[in-house]
């Protein structure tokens, strides 16, 4: 038990950990229904399960997503890609330009998602040839396409906000008849998966912290550093895609100027609520989905306590500051210091007689 408690202590974990359960603790207090999770009959007529819980798991995924592939890309170039957003629309105009022009069927969705992500991979590919052959820092190499990101997806539909109106986009975007679990969730969970599956069955995760803890030393081990960059950013640019398709499938329609606006800045957070350094190296993709779904528990939060919207980004400011300030390296040295020093047991003197 002591040793599980030492282990958690020095894990990575232990802040999203501390942020998890003070929230928990927060709402219990605050209002115990908050925790509640009901089964009800939508618009529909089919049963789903609904509740604060359910609205944190579903709101998050985008950005659960993003998480995943920001994560990676900061171990890998010790640095963020501040384009997801705009890459995201990108992905999500191409995905609504391609499902207009026919009838939507499944083979047709799966056409234009393949699309998107084939899209979405180019820019990233354009993002990690800045960064991994010409040496630009990540996030002035990103900033090209943060600026002209949404522009780009203006044009890709004549500058139109389209809206697609299909049943199978509904479902995508918010429940499968006959699942009571909403659809964004379930993705998060087969994208997970499948994440986890590559890491265990590849060395893509070690051959990652390699290169961002000494890019020198794994290329003199025959790591090929300027792959592994670009492998990270081009799987960045699927999981913009995918965040993409959740946003049109969710809303029925693509709208450049607003959709996923500033879930770049969420993303980079939820890796550092995360107990990743922001600085490359040593990652926990599990530390950087709770960040992200901590981040969209204290937004729900905030709205349950009647905040105003206009507000809200103020007080989340104002908590995600003390989160990242209780993970830095300095308060963790501090913190080492202390338990040390609680932890030594005081010397036991003997007088002989």
């Amino acid at each position: 038990m002591i040793n599980g408690i030492k282990k958690i202590a020095r894990s990575q974990l232990l802040v999203p950990i501390i942020a998890l359960l003070a929230l928990i603790i927060f709402n219990l207090f605050r209002d115990i229904n908050f925790f509640t999770i009901s089964l009800i009959t939508n618009n529909e007529g089919n049963q789903v399960l609904s509740g604060n819980i359910i609205s944190i798991l579903t709101g998050a995924s985008e950005l659960a997503i993003l998480a995943i592939g920001m994560t990676l890309v900061t171990a890998a170039a010790r640095g963020q890609d501040i384009s997801v957003g705009a890459a995201a629309a990108i992905a999500g105009s191409v995905f609504v330009n391609i499902l207009r022009s026919t009838q939507i069927t499944p083979g047709v969705i799966i056409g234009a998602f393949v699309a998107c992500c084939l899209v979405a991979i180019l820019f990233g590919m354009f993002n990690g040839t800045l960064v991994a052959i010409f040496k630009i820092q990540p996030m002035i190499a990103s900033l090209i396409l943060f600026t002209s990101g949404r522009s780009v997806a203006y044009w890709i539909n004549g500058g139109a906000s389209p809206t697609v109106e299909s049943p199978l986009i509904s479902h995508l975007g918010s429940f499968i008849p006959g699942i009571p679990i909403p659809t964004p969730v379930l993705v998060v969970i087969v994208f997970c998966i499948i994440v986890a599956l590559i890491l265990r069955f590849t060395n893509l995760g070690l051959y990652t912290q390699s290169v961002g803890i000494n890019e020198r030393s794994a290329r003199l081990n025959g790591i090929n550093s300027v792959w592994i960059k670009m492998l990270t950013f081009m799987f960045l640019g699927v999981c913009c895609a995918i965040a993409g398709v959740i946003a049109v499938s969710r809303i029925g329609l693509i709208n450049h100027e607003t959709i996923l606006l500033d879930i770049e800045m969420d993303a980079i957070l939820a890796v550092a609520i995360g107990g990743n350094s922001l600085g490359g190296g040593k990652f926990s993709l599990i530390g950087s989905l709770m960040g992200a779904y901590i981040i969209q528990a204290l937004t729900i939060t905030l709205y349950a306590m009647q905040v105003p919207s206009t507000d809200v980004k103020a007080y989340k400011a104002i908590v995600i500051i003390a989160i990242v300030v209780l993970g830095s390296p300095i308060v963790k040295r501090y913190a080492a210091q202390l338990r040390d020093k609680l932890a030594k047991k005081p010397m036991k003197v003997t007088e002989n007689y």
